[in-house]
Protein backbone atom coordinates (compact mmCIF):
# COMPACT_ATOMS: atom_id res chain seq x y z
CA UNK A 1 0.00 0.00 0.00
CA UNK A 2 1.36 3.31 -0.58
CA UNK A 3 2.07 5.74 1.84
CA UNK A 4 -0.72 8.25 1.12
CA UNK A 5 -3.65 5.37 1.07
CA UNK A 6 -2.22 4.19 4.31
CA UNK A 7 -2.89 7.96 5.52
CA UNK A 8 -5.84 8.47 3.77
CA UNK A 9 -6.92 5.31 5.26
CA UNK A 10 -6.44 6.87 9.19
CA UNK A 11 -7.87 9.97 8.69
CA UNK A 12 -11.16 10.29 10.86
CA UNK A 13 -14.49 9.43 8.78
CA UNK A 14 -17.35 12.57 8.61
CA UNK A 15 -20.39 10.61 10.54
CA UNK A 16 -23.48 11.51 8.21
CA UNK A 17 -27.06 11.47 9.44
CA UNK A 18 -29.18 8.65 9.05
CA UNK A 19 -32.15 9.28 6.78
CA UNK A 20 -34.86 7.75 7.58
CA UNK A 21 -37.94 6.78 6.44
CA UNK A 22 -41.89 5.89 7.35
CA UNK A 23 -44.48 4.63 5.33
CA UNK A 24 -48.16 4.50 6.76
CA UNK A 25 -51.81 4.80 5.75
CA UNK A 26 -54.66 7.19 7.22
CA UNK A 27 -58.32 6.17 6.92
CA UNK A 28 -60.00 9.87 6.61
CA UNK A 29 -63.40 10.75 6.61
CA UNK A 30 -65.64 9.10 3.90
CA UNK A 31 -63.26 5.84 4.32
CA UNK A 32 -60.96 7.21 2.01
CA UNK A 33 -57.70 6.07 2.51
CA UNK A 34 -54.35 8.10 2.08
CA UNK A 35 -50.95 6.29 1.98
CA UNK A 36 -48.42 8.62 3.57
CA UNK A 37 -44.58 8.45 3.01
CA UNK A 38 -42.00 10.33 5.36
CA UNK A 39 -38.59 11.28 4.53
CA UNK A 40 -36.52 12.66 7.16
CA UNK A 41 -32.86 13.62 7.19
CA UNK A 42 -30.59 16.27 8.46
CA UNK A 43 -31.94 18.93 5.64
CA UNK A 44 -34.97 17.68 4.40
CA UNK A 45 -38.26 16.53 5.76
CA UNK A 46 -40.80 15.59 3.03
CA UNK A 47 -44.46 14.20 2.76
CA UNK A 48 -45.65 11.99 0.31
CA UNK A 49 -48.75 11.10 -0.08
CA UNK A 50 -51.49 9.57 -2.52
CA UNK A 51 -54.56 11.20 -3.09
CA UNK A 52 -57.46 10.34 -5.60
CA UNK A 53 -54.80 8.27 -7.41
CA UNK A 54 -51.90 11.66 -7.32
CA UNK A 55 -49.05 11.60 -5.65
CA UNK A 56 -48.05 14.70 -3.65
CA UNK A 57 -45.04 15.38 -2.50
CA UNK A 58 -45.04 18.37 0.43
CA UNK A 59 -41.77 19.78 2.44
CA UNK A 60 -42.13 20.65 5.97
CA UNK A 61 -43.06 23.74 6.93
CA UNK A 62 -43.31 25.74 10.32
CA UNK A 63 -46.19 24.76 12.51
CA UNK A 64 -47.46 25.52 16.19
CA UNK A 65 -48.01 21.79 17.03
CA UNK A 66 -47.73 18.95 14.97
CA UNK A 67 -46.10 18.10 11.76
CA UNK A 68 -47.12 20.98 8.82
CA UNK A 69 -46.02 19.99 5.07
CA UNK A 70 -46.91 22.17 2.10
CA UNK A 71 -45.10 23.50 -1.41
CA UNK A 72 -42.94 26.15 -0.99
CA UNK A 73 -44.54 28.86 -3.09
CA UNK A 74 -46.89 31.70 -2.94
CA UNK A 75 -49.39 29.79 -4.76
CA UNK A 76 -52.27 27.23 -4.73
CA UNK A 77 -50.94 24.04 -2.70
CA UNK A 78 -52.21 21.59 -0.62
CA UNK A 79 -50.80 21.58 3.01
CA UNK A 80 -50.88 18.16 4.84
CA UNK A 81 -51.10 18.84 9.29
CA UNK A 82 -50.27 15.83 11.36
CA UNK A 83 -50.22 15.43 15.24
CA UNK A 84 -49.97 12.37 16.53
CA UNK A 85 -51.76 9.55 14.83
CA UNK A 86 -54.37 12.36 13.57
CA UNK A 87 -54.16 14.15 10.45
CA UNK A 88 -55.97 16.65 8.12
CA UNK A 89 -55.70 17.97 3.87
CA UNK A 90 -55.93 21.10 3.58
CA UNK A 91 -56.11 23.11 0.22
CA UNK A 92 -54.56 26.93 0.36
CA UNK A 93 -55.69 29.34 -1.70
CA UNK A 94 -52.71 31.08 -2.55
CA UNK A 95 -54.62 34.69 -3.68
CA UNK A 96 -56.46 34.53 -0.21
CA UNK A 97 -54.42 33.00 1.90
CA UNK A 98 -57.42 30.51 3.47
CA UNK A 99 -56.83 27.08 4.23
CA UNK A 100 -59.82 25.04 3.30
CA UNK A 101 -60.20 21.12 4.55
CA UNK A 102 -60.22 18.66 1.89
CA UNK A 103 -59.91 15.61 3.87
CA UNK A 104 -60.57 15.47 7.49
CA UNK A 105 -60.87 12.75 10.49
CA UNK A 106 -57.55 11.39 9.13
CA UNK A 107 -56.31 8.29 11.94
CA UNK A 108 -52.61 6.42 11.11
CA UNK A 109 -53.78 2.62 10.55
CA UNK A 110 -52.61 0.46 13.25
Amino acid sequence: MKAGLFLLALLPVPAFAETQMLTTRYTCARDVEVPATYVNAEDLQVAVITVEGRQISLYSEEAASGARYGWPSDGSNYVWWTKGEEATLYWKDGATGTESVVLDGCVQAQ
